[in-house]
């Protein structure tokens, strides 16, 4: 990956809980319980598998996409496979959106108190993200809990799913009531391997790579060898980019799709 994306203020994590200033106005809170929702769908997973390599979810990836939802007028909540906080990090400072959300409290405090599976009913919501970061490869993939919300959403509500980078790696196993991968025969997009480094400690802890096994699935894995100039597929209600640059497209074309 670009050195740049790799940028982790470890300690920015510590913020996550923290009370700030521009708390939400009770005015602000009615409106966004009656606004339609958007799942977030974030790791729990602070390190790279069993090692004690940090790992986070790519807070430029979340916020991006939130601010282009909210905008619309959706509401957001976040489940994480656990529940409770979740690590963030790849931060970038000199980007004012990012730092917005930094020192915004009701959101750093959402992140604090993400969902259980068990907290959340599929039919509340008309779309999936799924974020990405490193620790998007852990947890979320094969918690079952998290597919069931998902396909019956995609399947029963005509819900969109979407995901960016590595947040791909959690459609690798969502299968359709006919044993179908959801993705089979669709083009999808995720963080290629061309922009892996493969020879990484932290490369080799992941369970798969993403873009093999869509493939093996049936996928039709579509990536720009480019990279980082908003790369993103669109198929029927699946939408998936390719890297931070991508997120708030995804997240035009989720809104697109529902209109």
């Amino acid at each position: 990956m670009k050195s740049v994306i790799y940028f982790t203020i470890t300690a920015l994590s510590l913020l996550i809980g923290c009370k700030h200033t521009n708390k939400t106005s009770p005015f602000e809170s009615e409106a966004i319980e009656r606004s339609e929702r958007i799942l977030f769908i974030v790791s729990n997973a602070h390190y790279y598998g069993n090692t004690n390599i940090n790992t986070s979810n790519h807070f430029s990836e979340i916020v991006h996409a939130y601010e282009v939802f909210r905008k619309a007028d959706y509401a957001i909540d976040f489940v994480s496979p656990e529940g409770g906080a979740v690590p963030i990090g790849y931060i970038n400072t000199s980007d004012s959106l990012q730092k917005k959300y930094l020192y915004n409290n009701s959101f750093m405090d959402d992140l604090e108190t993400t969902r259980k599976p068990s907290e959340i009913k599929a039919s509340d919501y008309k779309a999936v993200y799924y974020g990405g970061g490193g620790a998007a490869m852990f947890g979320v993939p094969e918690n079952e809990s998290i597919q069931r919300i998902v396909m019956e959403l995609y399947e029963r509500h005509n819900g969109i799913v979407s995901a960016i980078c590595h947040g791909t790696a959690g459609i690798v196993n969502l299968k359709t009531k006919n044993d179908v991968y959801l993705f089979s025969g669709k083009k999808v997009n995720g963080f290629p391997d061309t922009f892996e480094n493969m020879e990484a400690q932290y490369y080799k802890t992941f369970p798969f790579s993403i873009q093999q096994i869509i493939i093996e699935r049936g996928g039709d894995f579509q990536f720009s060898e480019e990279g980082w100039d908003g790369f993103y597929q669109s198929d029927g209600r699946l939408i998936t980019g390719q890297d931070p640059s991508a997120a708030a497209i995804v997240a035009k074309n989720v809104i697109e799709k529902l209109q």
